[in-house]
C-alpha cells in the first residue's frame, strides 16, 4: 500500500472524490457541489492506494496557525478493520507535524469516535448534528 499526497484535479484525486462521495456522501442522499470542491485546491489531500486504486483517504485543512483539521476520511467499505484508516491517520499526523501544527481536531461521525479514541483522540464538547448524523469535536496534541 502506498501513502501520498495527491494533486488536486489529478485521475488520483478524482478517485478520492468518487470514494467520498460513494462512502460519505451517497448513502445520506447527498453530493458534492463543484465550488465544495473548488476549495479543496488548497486542502493536503491523501489517499491510500493498492497499486493504481485508491483503497482510503482523508484530507488536512489549516483551521488555525496551530491547528489542522482532519476531513473527508473514508475507506472503502469491504477493506473497512485492515488498517488502512490507521495508517492514514499516521501519515496525516506526520505531515501535520512536518507542516508545525500542534494539534489536530475533526467533526468525528459519533459512530466512528471508538476508531478515533484508540489513536489518542479525545471528545471535546458536546455533541451536535452535521449533515444529519450525530457528530462530536475530536482532538489529538502532535
Amino acid at each position: 500500500m502506498a501513502l501520498k499526497i495527491l494533486d488536486y484535479g489529478s485521475p488520483e484525486y478524482r478517485q478520492m472524490v468518487r470514494l467520498r462521495n460513494d462512502i460519505l456522501r451517497k448513502p445520506l442522499g447527498l453530493a458534492f457541489l463543484p465550488d465544495e470542491l473548488e476549495h479543496e485546491k488548497e486542502h493536503i489531500l491523501i489517499g491510500a492506494f493498492e497499486e493504481e486504486k485508491i483503497l482510503g483517504c482523508c484530507m488536512l485543512v489549516r483551521e488555525t496557525q496551530d491547528t489542522a483539521r482532519l476531513r473527508q476520511m473514508a475507506v472503502l467499505n469491504t477493506l473497512q478493520g485492515k488498517g488502512i484508516g490507521r495508517a492514514l491517520m499516521a501519515f496525516a499526523e506526520n505531515i501535520a507535524r512536518d507542516k508545525r501544527f500542534g494539534k489536530i481536531a475533526m467533526h468525528a461521525r459519533k459512530t466512528a469516535t471508538g476508531f478515533y479514541e484508540k489513536l489518542g483522540y479525545e471528545i471535546v464538547g458536546e455533541e451536535f448534528e452535521e449533515i444529519t448524523l450525530p457528530h462530536v469535536v475530536m482532538e489529538k496534541k502532535l
